[in-house]
């Protein structure tokens, strides 16, 4: 949320999540997103049955990604490459503060 002298702007989790996914499919190797292992506290938690878990903690995004990558990569790289997409496009887009991209590769295929 920030505030200048025309009032106050607010955005909504689900923007955050559209943007991770945006960033993350657009990287080259990964195949698609894998919802993400449920916990009791998360069963009604936004984005996470789309592969995506986002916490904002004092304007800082914290994220948490799963994915399943195509067989032919290098999982470090891609990896990489979607913690620094996903990393920009907020940045970019919403102008907070990335504290943590977490990329969990959950298979192969």
């Amino acid at each position: 949320m920030e505030e200048n002298s025309y009032g106050k702007t607010t955005i909504a989790p689900e923007v955050l999540i559209s943007i991770t996914q945006l960033a993350t499919l657009g990287v080259e190797g990964v195949s698609r997103l894998i919802p993400a292992p449920r916990e009791v506290n998360t069963l009604f938690k936004k984005g996470v049955n789309e592969g995506i878990d986002i916490v904002v903690e004092n304007n800082v995004v914290f994220a948490d990604i799963y994915v399943v990558l195509k067989h032919d990569v290098v999982v470090r790289d891609v990896a990489k490459n979607i913690q620094n997409q996903v990393s920009r496009s907020i940045s970019e887009m919403v102008g907070l503060e990335i504290g943590q991209i977490n990329v969990h590769v959950e298979d192969i295929e």
